[in-house]
């Protein structure tokens, strides 16, 4: 028998390859999507040598849509979706009209025809949710009002194109003459009725269900269970509500992190599912560069050429325009623009339907496929030089600290479990500290609590200049991730090489990484809480001596 499945072999070569790749992106100071991108070309049908498995590939990388869009919803509540429903609405109905117009119009340059443009135009409107994601998530920005912003006007992007999915058959036919005009209604009035009925089974069942169930897991007492429990709801809901209700995976999730998002068991759930969302995301930017032929520079250069400044360019102008119309900041126009500035997922399948109608030449899906593969690749890139537009204090992310108040302060990393114990024993002996904190309901909770807190995330070294780290006594890093502490200390100490730390690890491997990376002191819970014991052991006496 084989050694080896299409599956396992799938896996294996596209996170070795991309690991190597990534980490050598690393190394050059570039973001490591374009290592994993790459990765997805090494591995892909159009260069020589292994050749992974695409539909595998794509299966796999829409788990790590799945989890990433359960993972927003955690932090989601349908207040804040409904707080830039007057932005996200009109936004994105105005920018994919943009964007299919000016496809349109290369159609018409190309010769493929008025409905190929539509559906072409359309293809290259829709932001990819793991692209808009990573880059909010990487610059910390996903629980801010401009990030709220952004992924409000995804789901609205999602809705437009699981309608346009519905209906892109129904127009197929009438454009060959196989169908009539009064057919266009009934597919249009399921979609409704199925999204409508979607989401008032997930408001008034899944409200009630779901936060049950991890109630009742949690009791168990099972760590493994809940884990499992949490993957079994995003992948049940997201799986569930494609196949009954014909939404996309990624919206089925969103609502179902959005529902669990409001019980106390959020943030546990958030770290549970942490590690598999990153891996799958990386399978799917594999996935993304498999489908680039380099072969489409040479024979499609100037459709190519002109489709990424649609996607780069175009979509960004509208975006920008129309935020600024509304209102909002140049920041906020900026981080939206910068955000849509690529496409992905469901280009492909919105590209992959026309071509199977035989409504869109293969050569415009091609030219789809690789200027996605592009723009994912641009993307970073362009956020980074958004984010360097940015001023130096983002008024979302907390204040700068007082002069007056931030002399020998102690700068604290972390307002969880441990965390807040801490912070609450400063507190109480009245010392001067600071809270860092990237998570915006813990953040709410420490200013709640009176605590003054800087949001951002303590790798930034603007987050740590904003919490005053030049006058600091003492770091304190209270996260349980023993990895990211060692690279806050690193950040610090670029800053302040002579700034005493503290920090926390979870095993005698976190520990011996933080003190070869020169920690002053590191706190391992399970070592603190057995010298404890046995100090206490020493102290009483023997059963049946204690006269």
């Amino acid at each position: 028998m084989p050694h080896h499945t299409p599956l396992i072999a799938t896996i294996v070569a596209g996170l070795s390859v991309a690991f190597v790749l990534g980490a050598l992106a690393q190394r050059l100071k570039i973001s490591p999507i374009a290592g994993y991108l790459l990765a997805g070309i090494l591995v892909g049908p159009f260069t020589p040598g292994f050749v992974a498995h695409a539909g595998i590939a794509n299966e796999l990388a829409e788990i790590g849509v799945i989890l990433l869009m359960f993972g927003v919803g955690l932090h989601f509540s349908l207040r804040d979706l409904l707080s830039v429903r007057t932005i996200a609405v009109p936004g994105a109905v105005v920018q994919i009209a943009a964007a299919t117009l000016m496809g349109m119009g290369l159609s018409w340059l190309m010769g493929w025809g008025l409905f190929a443009g539509v559906v072409f135009g359309l293809s290259l409107s829709v932001a990819s949710t793991v692209v808009l994601l990573r880059a909010l998530q990487g610059h910390d920005i996903v629980q801010t009002h401009r990030g709220r912003i952004a992924v409000g006007w995804l789901i609205v992007e999602d809705l437009a194109m699981v309608l346009a999915l519905v209906l892109l058959p129904v127009f197929a036919e009438m454009v060959s003459g196989a169908g009539q005009g009064g057919s266009i209604l009934k597919p249009l009035l399921m979609t409704f009725a199925k999204v409508i009925g979607f989401l008032a089974l997930m408001l008034v069942v899944g409200r009630r269900v779901i936060p049950w169930v991890l109630q009742w897991v949690v009791g168990t007492g099972s760590r493994e269970l809940f884990r499992l429990a949490v993957l079994a709801i995003a992948l049940g809901v997201a799986f569930g509500a494609a196949l009954a209700f014909d939404v996309s995976f990624a919206l089925g999730a969103f609502f179902a992190g959005m529902i669990l998002g409001e019980t106390s068991l959020s943030r546990r759930a958030a770290e549970e599912t942490l590690p598999l969302r990153d891996a799958f995301a990386v399978l799917f930017f594999v996935s993304v560069g498999m489908l680039f032929n380099p072969a489409i520079i040479v024979t499609q250069p100037l459709a190519l050429l002109a489709a990424v400044a649609i996607i780069i360019l175009g979509k960004s102008l509208a975006a920008y325009a129309i935020v600024r119309v509304f209102g909002y900041t140049r920041e906020t126009g900026l981080t939206v623009a910068a955000s849509l500035a690529q496409i992905g997922e469901f280009s492909f399948i919105l590209a992959g339907l026309g071509a199977s109608l035989q409504v869109l030449p293969t050569e415009a899906r091609d030219v789809v496929l690789a200027s996605a593969m592009l723009s994912i690749l641009a993307n970073p890139f362009l956020f980074a030089w958004v984010a360097g537009r940015q001023k130096e204090h983002d008024p979302e992310r907390g204040p700068i600290l007082p002069v007056d108040v931030a002399k020998d302060h102690i700068i604290l990393v972390g307002y969880g479990r441990v965390g807040s114990m801490v912070a609450a024993d400063l507190q109480r002996k009245g010392k001067a500290f600071a809270i860092i904190e990237d998570q915006d309901d813990m953040a709410q909770k420490a200013e709640d609590d009176g605590m003054l807190v800087v949001k951002g995330n303590a790798l930034e070294a603007r987050t740590l200049v904003a919490a005053r780290i030049a006058t600091a006594s003492k770091l304190l890093i209270a996260i349980p991730a023993g990895l990211e502490g060692g690279a806050i200390l690193q950040h610090a100490r670029i800053l302040r090489p002579d700034l005493p730390v503290i920090a926390r690890a979870h095993s005698a491997g976190e520990v011996e990484h933080l003190e070869h990376l020169g920690v002053d002191h590191v706190v391992m819970g399970e070592r603190e809480t057995a010298n404890r014991m046995l100090q206490l052991s020493a102290t009483l006496a023997p059963a049946g001596n204690a006269g």
